[in-house]
């Protein structure tokens, strides 16, 4: 390794935006799965029921939390002349294009009980293809950029593409395919229309960013064979992931997760009939999105800096709690003018740009404490499972999101709001029944999030644990056998447990 080591390829700023571009695919994937734009279109558009879009949106989820770590672990263990991440990539593509066809074509035809079992199965195979591309590709971030701070910009640029991948995508919807039409946002064959350009976009990304970071194949990681019975797997999976400052950031993604959910399924009912907002300005808002995400990807590396992760994380998510209610606080104390007045976009403009910083700023810091946690749980158990690792942390949001929608549809249904309008009719909701919806959503998502900063507090892995765990990493280097954890800065003793034994 120290040969190959010396003539690596340096990390080069066109590798980091090749390699951030990847982020696209997810983003533009992310908004074919989104449950504000599955929320509206299957409830307001198709007509379905909003506690039958919440269990099939929760079931998709649940089955993919599942299937992701299975994904993550056969991907760190996978053997191949193009490496353990790369073949996956590549397999992705045209999967994750077709469904997303396919989930946005539903026949006209089906029946409540058929349409509930289509949406549910196309949401499953285009989750699943998208975690195909999307775990390993995540997973070489550790590789790629080992150091402690320069892995920090390179997720940076993963999430500023994410961010503006998904702010065009966003745009190009509204205000393009939605906005263009008499129907509006009840057009329903606009929704097809673009999710064919979308299916077109990622599977030329797909292939691009995976081809980008072939020519690091030779100078990865390749785990040692190892001949092991089941019950050895199940226990080095939970030694890898029985990590302290790991089950920190799950369990604030677990609670947050479900306040993103919930915030995710209201979102387009918010900007419709809460702001009164028109498909086009919903587009425009957005935009703002891309410069945000410039910002946060400026600002994050320096922060990160400057007070280290774990604090610019806490402090960063105390800011995005308060932001993201003061204009519907604003509203209900009736200090805003009405809706249809221009003052009401530029309000909603600058939330959307300090939400947007301060969002990209926390996903590009909790992303690089989880690449921290590779080297950790690494020494503590002399494994790279890189994959595994950023799997299972997206496990508990997806099954927490999940339940968020449920309870954000369950709002939905409370308040009675109506569904299926017909395309072409004016569409208005009574603004008592948002208000109603307000004052049930907000106070519950200020409390789930603030709970999941609490959570952060007891993540332990600061600049010099890091740096410790890479030396002892160094030590180890070329040897299949446990590293030298006398290196670490932060022991954790470790007590055999056998496989599913919940935490203490």
């Amino acid at each position: 390794m120290s040969d190959a080591a010396a003539v690596r390829p340096s990390l080069t700023l066109g590798t980091k935006m090749s390699y951030g571009a990847g982020s696209v695919v997810q983003s533009i994937a992310g908004v074919a799965l989104s449950t504000s734009v599955i929320n509206f279109f299957f409830i307001r558009v198709i007509g379905m029921n909003p506690i039958t879009v919440g269990v099939v949106i929760l079931a998709s989820l649940v089955i993919d939390a599942v299937l992701d770590p299975a994904i993550g672990r056969f991907s760190d263990n996978f053997r191949s002349p193009w490496g353990r991440r790369h073949p996956f990539m590549y397999a992705s593509a045209a999967p994750i294009a077709l469904a997303t066809v396919l989930l946005w074509h539903p026949p006209h035809s089906l029946m409540a009980g058929a349409l509930a079992a289509y949406t549910l199965a196309m949401l499953v195979v285009l989750r699943l293809t998208t975690s195909l591309y999307q775990v390993p590709s995540d997973a070489l971030s550790p590789e790629l950029a080992p150091d402690y701070h320069e892995r920090t910009g390179l997720i940076a640029y993963r999430y500023f593409f994410a961010i503006a991948g998904a702010t065009v995508a966003g745009f190009v919807l509204q205000f393009v395919f939605l906005g263009a039409t008499k129907a509006g946002q009840l057009n329903r064959a606009a929704y097809g229309n673009f999710f064919l350009l979308a299916a077109i976009v990622i599977f030329v990304t797909v292939l691009g960013s995976s081809y980008a970071t072939h020519r690091y194949i030779p100078f990865l990681r390749v785990e040692p064979r190892r001949r092991m019975t089941v019950r050895e797997s199940a226990r080095d999976i939970w030694r890898t992931l029985f990590n302290r400052s790991l089950i920190s950031v799950m369990l604030s993604g677990l609670l947050s997760g479900v306040a993103a959910g919930m915030a995710a399924s209201l979102n387009l009912f918010m900007g419709y009939y809460f702001w009164g907002l028109s498909p086009k300005a919903i587009g425009l808002i957005g935009l703002f999105g891309a410069p945000a995400a410039l910002s946060g990807v400026i600002i994050a590396p320096f922060v990160s800096r400057a007070l280290d992760k774990k604090w610019t994380m806490i402090t960063v998510f105390f800011l995005a709690i308060f932001s993201g209610v003061v204009p519907v606080a604003l509203r209900l104390a009736g200090v805003l003018p009405p809706n249809g007045s221009p003052w009401i976009p530029i309000i909603l403009v600058a939330d959307t740009y300090v939400s947007g910083t301060l969002a990209l700023i926390g996903f590009v810091i909790v992303s690089s404490m989880i690449a921290d946690v590779a080297e950790d749980a690494a020494v503590k158990t002399g494994r790279r499972s890189e994959g595994l690792l950023f799997a299972t942390n997206g496990l508990l949001p997806k099954f927490t999101n999940g339940f968020g929608t449920l309870l954000g549809n369950a709002m939905l249904t409370l308040v009675h709001l109506p569904r299926g309008a017909a395309a072409g009719a004016v569409d208005k909701v009574d603004p008592a029944i948002m208000t109603h919806l307000v004052w049930l959503s907000v106070p519950a998502g200020m409390v789930l999030n603030s709970l999941a900063v609490s959570a952060l507090f007891f993540y332990r892995i600061d600049k010099r644990a890091h740096e410790s765990n890479l030396a002892a990493l160094a030590v180890e280097a070329g040897l299949g056998g446990p590293p030298p954890t006398a290196l670490s800065t932060v022991p954790e003793p470790f007590i055999e447990t056998p496989p599913g034994t919940p935490p203490l």
